[in-house]
């Protein structure tokens, strides 16, 4: 079922989210089914759950081929439960930012550039990954969402936010 997305301003994205505590059950996979039919619905890259106002420390993301992102990399589909985020190293890479819960805009964020990242899928088996590139930054930016921070509050320049259409005139992204 495709959910509404909560939109920034909204209260309940600022909170801390639960740890997912039953797996395996009929209602985890339905979340479950739900983020990744709203995530793609929106031609999003994730979403995590608090987005659409389930206050769980649950996310899903994974990517192919995205209007939205046409130079990111393939990220396989996950479903990361109680996720655990580790930096490799002091590195940061520098890129614009989405999210379907600031729809039209973007922010050009810094992440750490190498990461480890480990949880559980939707049965409760864990799940580790090392990773860099857009899967880091993508995986950094849903869980986020769980902690109730949205990408400006990572921003450092304000100059480099704004509208789509305004910051990328003519260009393809411009349509989101």
């Amino acid at each position: 079922m495709i959910r509404p997305v909560l939109k920034m301003g909204d209260a309940r994205l600022w909170r801390q989210a639960k740890p997912v505590e039953a797996f395996g059950t009929r209602e985890l996979h339905a979340l479950v089914d739900d983020l990744r039919e709203t995530m793609q619905q929106l031609d999003g890259a994730g979403l995590a759950a608090p987005q659409i106002g389930v206050d769980l420390r649950l996310v899903v993301f994974g990517v192919t081929h995205n209007p939205r992102y046409p130079e990111a990399e393939a990220v396989p589909w996950t479903v990361l439960a109680n996720p655990v985020l580790t930096p490799l190293g002091d590195e940061t890479d520098e890129a614009w930012e989405g999210c379907l819960s600031l729809p039209g805009l973007r922010g050009w964020v810094a992440r750490a550039a190498n990461l480890r990242y480990s949880g559980f899928d939707a049965d409760g088996r864990p799940l580790e990954r090392t990773v860099s590139g857009f899967h880091a930054r993508l995986v950094q930016h849903e869980c986020d969402h769980l902690d109730g921070v949205l990408y400006p509050m990572r921003m450092r320049d304000f100059t480099r936010f704004g509208f789509v259409d305004t910051l990328f005139p003519g260009d393809r992204l411009a349509t989101e």
